[in-house]
């Protein structure tokens, strides 16, 4: 059954009246949002007030920010490594070129220092 524009389906949930009325809103609501003769293109154009976590956020949202923050992080655990690298030589181990994780590491120094104070007290 075909309809003629002046008609609507009772059958739909909405009319065509309804359809219409929500089309108006939307193009009110785009042309409410542009300004309006005698305001000028910059009120539209003004930074919103934001929040220092928002700038934040913002900042951190950048490309060059985070290629920036990723170059910090290798710089900074490669020097962490090379500081274990480091402790790992000044401890005694057998085989002394065995590979230890870090956490190995830490253990042994400490025990190696209480070896030592020990040592150093007899």
């Amino acid at each position: 059954m075909m309809l003629s524009p002046d008609q609507t389906d009772p059958d739909l949930p909405w009319s065509q009246s309804d359809a219409e009325t929500m089309l108006n809103d939307i193009k009110v609501s785009c042309i409410s949002d542009e300004p309006t003769e005698g305001e000028g293109k910059t009120k539209s154009l003004a930074p919103q007030a934001l929040t220092r976590e928002e700038k934040r956020r913002r900042r951190r949202a950048t490309a060059k920010y985070r290629s920036a923050h990723a170059t910090r992080e290798r710089i900074r655990v490669e020097a962490f490594n090379v500081a274990f690298g480091e402790l790992r030589k000044l401890l005694p181990t057998l085989p002394p070129d065995k590979k230890l994780s870090k956490i190995e590491i830490l253990r042994l120094a400490i025990c190696y220092i209480s070896y030592l104070n020990h040592v150093l007290d007899v």
